[in-house]
């Protein structure tokens, strides 16, 4: 389906729940751009003259900055981590200022584009067996790996997430709606999504 206004759906996620296969749906569904691992791949495009290499730069996506090594010169940070979030956040301030229409997945985009009144804001999760399971499925691992992986890359959100917001990430007072897919499954919770942000797209033409 094809949106006349404004709509930005902000879809924080944990490890394993499914959040980024609902994601794909719900961009299929409005008909809207994705933006999540290939963030840093749209931003070196649009600064071709500044030469970015996005591969070289991914190994820092989504991570807090190390403060044992970083430091500020005059404003500027020497933290690759923290130069990538904020060049993030300014990338999804600028598109979402310009009236454009996406999918954003992590990135604190619940948070940085806060007050903007074509928002959506969404927290995917997941019981444990389940999110072990998929994870365990999909990446070819043993459950206790998949645990494992879980466990870190789970942490690696938050301290991300917590180091630059004021709120706490899967705080579900933070979003419009926390869901968790174990009750439903992808299908019918992307279902349920669709019919929330049709309802939620309903009031804001009103």
């Amino acid at each position: 389906m094809e949106v006349k206004q404004q709509l930005i759906i902000s879809l924080g996620r944990e490890f394993g729940s499914g959040g980024h296969e609902i994601a794909d749906k719900l961009a299929e569904a409005f008909a809207l751009p994705l933006y999540d691992n290939n963030l840093l791949r749209e931003i070196a495009e649009h600064n071709e003259h500044k030469r970015l290499d996005y591969k070289r730069l991914e190994k820092y996506d989504e991570l807090p900055k190390r403060k044992l090594f970083s430091r500020k010169i005059k404003g500027f940070s020497n933290s690759n981590e923290e130069n990538i979030a904020q060049m993030q956040f300014d990338f999804i301030r600028e598109k979402a200022e310009k009236g454009e229409s996406f999918v954003i997945v992590g990135r604190c985009s619940e948070t940085v584009l806060k007050g903007n009144k074509a928002l959506i804001s969404i927290f995917i999760n997941a019981d444990q067996e389940d999110k072990v399971l998929r994870v365990s499925k999909r990446h070819g691992i043993s459950k206790s790996e998949a645990v494992t992986l879980i466990r870190r890359r789970n942490i690696k959100r938050k301290h991300y997430h917590n180091y630059y917001c004021d709120s706490k990430w899967g705080d579900s007072r933070n979003y419009d709606i926390s869901v968790n897919t174990s009750r439903l499954g992808t299908e019918k919770t992307t279902e349920l999504l669709i019919h929330f942000i049709n309802e939620r797209l309903n009031r804001m033409s009103d």
